[in-house]
């Protein structure tokens, strides 16, 4: 087995979930080390990551006062074989900070287990306070972002618009509901590598059926660009609502936001005029 083939499931998880948790620093010389330090109840994977590699590495434990706890009990896997690093850095794990830089693989891949990786380190899955469910992902990448939405729309037909989050600047993407539980059973099949934890929130998350009393919101409707023409080109929300088949507020809204400099003009087009 090669050390990072991508298209193997288990290796394409490891390389999603080290791009989003990992860390390469370099060091004098050929000097360097991978380094991946999450919560001990998580340490199976890292046993995983362990097993997968040909190379000496090496799991410690340690406890420590954190921001969000007086004793945080982490485990460090570290791998410093130069070979190691080159193919990493060579599949997209650059050194130093990565968090904006990190995008999908060029080269083939399994793609469901590498988004599943993703989701592991910087994701989560389970049910709201509510009962509901939901899968979703921060990231300060908007490659990462823009590709898992276009993926889940590949795959299950949910659509999500990445955007960043205006107070930090970063993506935050959240599916719930039936979107959810498609995505959960999508990622999360039996015998997939994942963060045990993990596993058993996206079972609960599955096992949710929509309440017969509980209504569907109809699916949004985007804008076209022939359509930002004719409501440019007519300049009046409810004149404009009957020949575009929408209400009147929403016409109201997107005029607003085109004149205001909000949403990008559309393209030149055919014109309404003779």
């Amino acid at each position: 087995m090669t050390f990072m083939d991508l298209e193997n499931p288990d290796y394409a998880y490891m390389f999603g979930f080290l791009q989003m948790d990992g860390h390469l620093a370099a060091g004098t010389g050929k000097r360097g080390r991978l380094m991946v330090e999450i919560a001990h109840r998580d340490v199976a994977v890292l046993q995983r990551f362990r097993e997968l590699s040909p190379y000496p590495s090496s799991i410690r434990e340690r406890t420590r006062a954190t921001n969000f706890a007086e004793s945080y009990r982490s485990a460090t896997w570290t791998l410093c074989a130069l070979e190691a690093r080159e193919r990493l850095v060579e599949l997209g794990l650059p050194y130093g900070k990565k968090s904006q830089k990190v995008k999908p693989p060029r080269v083939p891949f399994s793609r469901r287990d590498y988004v599943r990786g993703v989701i592991d380190a910087d994701g989560s899955v389970g049910t709201t306070g509510q009962g509901l469910p939901f899968v979703a992902l921060t990231t300060a990448s908007t490659a990462i972002a823009t590709y898992l939405c276009f993926y889940v729309r590949q795959t299950i037909g949910a659509e999500r618009r990445a955007g960043r989050n205006a107070r930090d600047g970063v993506y935050n993407v959240l599916y719930t509901k039936e979107a959810a539980v498609d995505l959960a059973r999508h990622l999360y099949y039996p015998g997939a590598l994942a963060l045990q934890r993990k596993q058993e929130a996206a079972r609960v998350a599955m096992q949710w059926t929509r309440p017969a009393d509980m209504a569907r919101r109809p699916s949004r409707k985007r804008w076209q660009p022939h359509e930002d023409r004719i409501l440019l080109e007519i300049g009046d929300a409810a004149a404009a609502a009957p020949v575009l088949d929408r209400t009147p507020a929403s016409c109201g809204m997107r005029l607003w936001r085109l004149r205001a400099g909000r949403t990008a003009s559309p393209p030149p087009g055919i014109s309404l005029s003779p």
